[in-house]
């Protein structure tokens, strides 16, 4: 399936060797070179999936993902500089879906952008199904069809990678799970991060379904071993 794909990175020749490779897969590109005319065209095509870079001119890969997040859940993978680990933890905070370290293999850009975009086109399928298969737990519905979430009857937004980690838990709802575990299944590939990219996406979950009283009911931590989803 041919998906729209929009490059943001100021270094030129790497946007096209990004976007070489992606028509080959079958993809449409569109390139954009520095932060500014990178929101402007996220808005302006709808991409299925932005691969952004974070150093670039005008507004850099941070404030492009915060002004799509206010209006756009598409999946963005953030390419970010191999010795600042700190942007692979506050680009997951700001609601990056994954993130592929510089300098990287085709190969394994690759791989990330087809895992991203299976979950965009299971969930465009799954979308149109009529029929709701819906797992309702502790006042939290989780419409698997619609890759819809309501807390209380009220719409709570969700990235794509958020949704998946959340659907997981809930369906396997009382039995934990290491951090190493949920990279894998909920990740979907051979993933090349790190743990703490769980431990973010938990941390984005449990702001946007937990009550503010400090007390969790949802997901839940087993100390030492992992996370699970209380019944």
């Amino acid at each position: 399936m041919s998906n729209k794909i929009l490059v943001i990175e100021d270094e030129k020749a790497i946007a096209d060797i990004i976007k070489f490779n992606l028509e080959k897969e079958g993809h449409t590109v569109e390139t954009a070179y520095d932060g500014e005319d990178g929101v402007k065209k996220a808005f302006s095509i709808n991409p299925d999936l932005i691969l952004l870079d974070i150093m670039m001119p005008k507004k850099d890969g941070f404030q492009v993902l915060k002004e799509v997040r206010a209006k756009s859940q598409v999946p963005v993978i953030m390419l970010t500089a191999k010795e600042e680990e700190v942007d692979k933890v506050l680009g997951l905070e700001l609601g990056a879906d994954d993130y592929v370290v510089k300098p990287f293999s085709m190969r394994e850009l690759m791989a990330r952008v087809k895992a991203n975009l299976r979950r965009v086109d299971f969930s465009n399928i799954t979308t149109t199904n009529s029929n709701s298969e819906i797992i309702d737990l502790n006042g939290l519905s989780i419409d698997l069809n619609k890759y819809e979430v309501r807390k209380n009857g009220e719409i709570v937004d969700l990235t794509l990678r958020e949704f998946e980690l959340l659907k997981f838990l809930a369906s396997k709802a009382g039995q934990v799970f290491s951090r190493e575990q949920l990279l894998e299944e909920v990740w979907g590939y051979e993933y090349y991060g790190d743990i703490r990219t769980v431990d973010v996406t938990v941390r984005r979950l449990r702001e946007k379904i937990e009550d503010d009283n400090g007390e969790f009911k949802y997901i839940l931590t087993k100390r030492g071993v992992g996370y699970y989803f209380g019944r």
